[in-house]
């Protein structure tokens, strides 16, 4: 009996226990509910950043003030209100936005290339292409045509510098960047493209069709006139072009004379180095060629002449001649020639494509164009800003064309003689 007692006062102390534990467990149950609540109330009303748990920063850094907000809400109600949502990947969504980033500079020389762009983007760079042989550029937020190359198919087909193009076959370029269209344009040797084109003091559009074909475009003709007037005719500023440009240099100072005429109309550019190494011909040894200003600190890199200078003793007499074809390398080695009096610019306006862009790898496999400066001639003028101002302005019109007269070139050839 005594055991009996001793037992069942023993299972009452428990039963105290007990209810005494489940008290404390319903205590805590109660304030982690409460927690869990506020959690959840505090959770639906957190930054909307913070909604998307898949995206961070993952270096942690913050190096502006913006605010974030309206991007991540944004992307939520996308998330909750479009009915196809799902269909888009979130990195999809994220090339996109930076793509959208880099529009905001209003550059068209500054382009994001996905996965699928890079790999396009440097198969191109790496092999020979086949296209219709001509430089575009975006002008006036409009795709417009530097000028078309020599004997190619856009030459053939009669496009001409300035022309602007509102379609690629049925595509509208007014949203595509330069990238986009080049690839619209080049195709496989044989195939055609259809080009919507308005051209300058022309009101009403015309389509072109243009057959595809291999790009081989020539470097540099020379011609000496009766009146002793050189001319050097150069297509662009390409690998071999400065070799070249070397050649018809030792053929003009052995001919004697020293009256020299450079076409640089429908010149689309090229190499920098070509540019440096041809004013080098004109100019003393460390004289500023063209100078990279990268706008941050005042920051600059300066390209500067190697000093051949071969016609210092020969009274050179010198004429550029340029149009809105001229662009890049051509602004460069004219821009030097005008500022330091060596040469006088006959023409029209060049092009303005004054600015230096860099490639560089966001991931293995996306990669950003960046411009990061632009061109100023020796004395600081900016190139991108209007291009170079000739210093006779020279126009060709629609009747100088069917006469087949160059009322540029004889300019040159009369400021040459006199």
């Amino acid at each position: 009996m005594k055991i009996i007692s001793i037992k069942g006062m023993f299972d009452k102390k428990k039963i105290l226990e007990v209810v005494k534990n489940k008290k404390s467990i319903f205590l805590v149950l109660i304030i982690i509910l409460s927690i869990g609540l506020g959690f959840f109330v505090g959770y639906s009303h957190r930054p909307e950043e913070e909604k998307v748990i898949n995206l961070s920063n993952k270096d942690g850094s913050s190096t502006t003030n913006a605010d974030f907000s309206t991007f991540w809400k944004a992307w939520n109600v996308i998330n909750e209100k479009y009915p196809s949502a799902s269909k888009v990947t979130d990195q999809e969504r994220v090339y996109g936005a930076i793509s959208g980033l880099v529009g905001s500079l209003n550059d068209p020389y500054s382009t994001f290339f996905t996965p699928d762009e890079t790999k396009t983007f440097q198969d191109d760079i790496a092999g020979s292409f086949s296209g219709v042989g001509m430089e575009v550029s975006v002008k006036d937020k409009i795709l417009t045509v530097i000028s078309p190359l020599k004997d190619t198919p856009a030459y053939k087909a009669g496009i001409k510098s300035g022309d602007r193009i509102l379609k690629i076959d049925k595509v509208s370029t007014s949203d595509l960047t330069i990238e986009k269209a080049i690839r619209l344009i080049k195709g496989e040797k044989g195939t055609s493209v259809t080009l919507t084109i308005l051209s300058e003091n022309s009101s009403e559009s015309k389509e072109v069709k243009i057959v595809r074909d291999t790009i081989n475009s020539p470097t540099l003709d020379t011609e000496m006139k009766p009146d002793g007037v050189f001319v050097v005719k150069l297509y662009s500023f390409s690998a071999n072009s400065a070799d070249l440009f070397r050649r018809a240099m030792k053929t003009f100072y052995e001919s004697g004379s020293n009256k020299l005429v450079l076409d640089l109309r429908g010149n689309p550019g090229g190499y920098l180095d070509a540019a440096v190494d041809m004013a080098s011909w004109f100019t003393q040894s460390g004289k500023p060629i063209v100078i990279e200003d990268f706008g941050k600190n005042e920051k600059q890199n300066i390209h500067r002449s190697s000093g051949y200078n071969v016609f210092a003793d020969r009274n050179l007499k010198f004429v550029i001649l340029m149009d809105s074809g001229s662009a890049s390398a051509s602004e460069i080695l004219a821009g030097a020639m005008q500022d330091y009096g060596i040469a006088k610019l006959v023409g029209t306006q060049s092009f303005g494509k004054g600015s230096v862009q860099e490639v560089v790898n966001i991931t293995p496999d996306t990669i950003l164009k960046i411009t990061i400066a632009k061109w100023l001639t020796p004395h600081g003028t900016s190139i991108s800003e209007k291009g170079l101002t000739p210093d006779y302005k020279v126009e060709i019109s629609e009747k100088d064309l069917k006469a087949k007269k160059d009322p540029q070139m004889e300019k040159a050839i009369q400021l040459l003689n006199n």
